[in-house]
């Protein structure tokens, strides 16, 4: 029975995760890349730079010294998706043959188009791979950290295992289901950051409900066609992890990538708006590499193009969605 957890990652997402598993009981550790960060919430118990105004049980203690979070007998990894496999690569030997381990991270990687569970397939030995599971769904972390009732996945290729992880976080507050459809899962909370920036365009374009409604759906069309080809099941994006998240962060205010979509329609530049943010946008690096996956599987996603010209070919985003509501007419099911 798991009984000491290390939590990798510090910033919203993982600090939440954290402190809902210590207030269950855990001990948890907390790893943070900020030496000053992990500072101030040993004298705090508040992550004031991701969490502001939680605060964490007394059953966390925060470390700035990664091996002190990766040899217990449960690790949770919620780095930034594009920092995975470094910080994957850094934990490896600290962990056992019996160490629970799962992923809360969602992205895919640049240049290698890796989702997180291919990194995991080829950091970690044989015996761990079997030992994995990956969390998603539609969660923003404040609110889970407010206790506001939620519901996620935990999907794995061994059920045990994701039954594992499910009995380790389900609370009467926060609901886990199991699936083992681990690329299906992994996909849809990828790519739904991309079609939340685009659906954060539409929105400071001004556009309405119905523009809103009309990308969420013909966003979900991408990503089941995009996850089909990589052997994913269909009816995983009409779940929690696909489906749940898209429209999640596709609507809710508390969406960095949907803020970012916002700004870049009201015509302010890509670095600026990043420049002023203190948590990551997943869906800017993401849409890069979605972009490039759909065209090495040559799966059509012209909502992903269209996204991927604005925030990387400088394109105004109006024509962006002239060109998306001028292509060729064809059935809904094509």
């Amino acid at each position: 029975m798991v009984k000491s957890i290390g939590v990798i990652g510090a910033g919203s997402w993982g600090t939440s995760l954290a402190n809902l598993l210590a207030k269950k009981g855990y001990q948890v550790t907390l790893w943070a890349y900020e030496a000053d960060l992990v500072e101030r919430m040993s004298q705090t118990h508040v992550n004031d730079l991701y969490l502001q105004g939680i605060t964490l049980s007394e059953n966390m203690v925060f470390t700035n010294r990664i091996e002190d979070a990766a040899n217990k007998q449960c690790v949770l990894f919620v780095p930034p998706s594009q920092a995975m496999r470094q910080v994957l690569t850094s934990c490896v030997q600290f962990m056992c043959s019996e160490t629970l381990i799962i992923s809360a991270s969602k992205g895919i990687e640049n240049d290698t188009l890796s989702p997180m569970s291919e990194i995991f397939q080829q950091i970690l030995p044989k015996e761990l791979q079997q030992r994995t599971a990956y969390l998603s769904g539609p969660t923003f972390a404040k609110e889970v950290a407010l206790e506001k009732p939620s519901a996620v996945v935990a999907a794995a290729e061994d059920e045990s295992i994701a039954v594992e992880a499910q009995e380790l976080f389900n609370t009467e507050y926060f609901r886990v289901y199991t699936n083992d459809d681990v690329i299906g899962v992994e996909l849809g909370g990828a790519i739904k950051n991309v079609i939340a920036l685009a659906a954060g365009v539409c929105d400071g374009l001004g556009y309405g409900y119905n523009t809103r409604a009309a990308l969420i759906t013909r966003g979900l069309a991408e990503m089941k066609r995009l996850g089909i080809a990589m052997g994913a099941k269909q009816e995983t994006f009409a779940g929690l992890a696909g489906m749940g998240d898209l429209v999640l962060t596709c609507t809710g205010d508390l969406s960095r990538n949907r803020t970012v979509g916002i700004e870049l329609g009201k015509g302010r530049k890509l670095q600026e708006i990043l420049g002023e943010m203190t948590m990551i946008a997943e869906g800017v690096k993401t849409t890069l590499s979605t972009y490039q996956l759909a065209a090495k599987l040559q799966v059509e996603v012209p909502i992903v193009e269209q996204m991927h010209a604005i925030l990387y070919q400088d394109k105004d985003p109006r024509q962006a969605v002239i060109e998306l509501m001028q292509r060729e007419l064809k059935s809904e099911y094509v």
